[in-house]
């Protein structure tokens, strides 16, 4: 009985897959995630799930940094993205940072039962333009691999950087002391090898969908 993981903010869009996963495995076990933080409770109470099916913009991740991250602190679990973003460009880029396949929203009922099911036959699944679009570029490369070693506390310190929140309010959001916040920024620039905040946001976003969009962060002493 294999067990599938959804994980996207939408209700709807979570009902949709649940009905196309109910289809072609009706004795599957679903659990579901609205949230990043939700996702890696999630994931450390099943750490014997046999798929998770990602959309690329759930709350608390940019971009394909949550895939980057859970491929690093979970590689044995298979990581499909559905996302409404179909450029083959974006397929493609999700291919290389670690998904084992990609599924358009768009997509139809039959669809989506295909690709789970290859998928879960040890295959992978994505349209064919995504095979014929630009690899992502080295830097992307660069910046995944610095993201692997953070922990998922400062993953998560790093993402709320990225949305401009100032230590103050990352510690309230946490539960945690300012102080317990300000290492958890000095341990994320010494992993991304970064000098600043601003620097370490900067890396972080090469991950992003739309690299060219990122703002840096409000300055602050860390």
């Amino acid at each position: 009985m294999p067990t599938l993981l959804i994980a996207d903010d939408h209700p709807l869009f979570r009902e949709a897959l649940r009905g196309a996963v109910a289809r072609v495995l009706p004795d599957a076990q679903l659990r579901e995630a609205d949230s990043v933080e939700a996702l890696y409770t999630l994931v450390e109470a099943e750490p014997d799930a046999d798929l998770l099916l990602l959309d690329l913009n759930m709350p608390g991740a940019q971009g394909f940094s949550a895939l980057v991250h859970l491929r690093a602190l979970h590689p044995q679990l298979p990581i499909v993205v559905v996302s409404a973003r179909e450029e083959p460009t974006v397929m493609r880029r999700a291919l290389d940072h670690g998904a084992v396949g990609f599924i358009p929203k768009s997509a139809d009922a039959a669809t989506l039962g295909e690709a789970i099911t290859r998928v879960l036959d040890g295959d992978r699944w994505a349209p064919s333009v995504a095979l014929s679009a630009p690899a992502a570029h080295a830097d992307e490369h660069d910046a995944a691999q610095r993201l692997r070693d953070l922990t998922p506390q400062q993953f998560r310190v790093l993402q709320m950087l990225g949305a401009g929140l100032l230590n103050k309010q990352i510690g309230y959001e946490l539960g945690v002391s300012e102080a317990t916040v300000k290492a958890h920024v000095t341990a994320i620039l010494r992993k991304l090898g970064a000098s600043n905040r601003t620097q370490a946001v900067l890396i972080a976003g090469r991950l992003a969908l739309d690299p060219g969009a990122i703002v840096p962060p409000p300055e602050e002493a860390d």
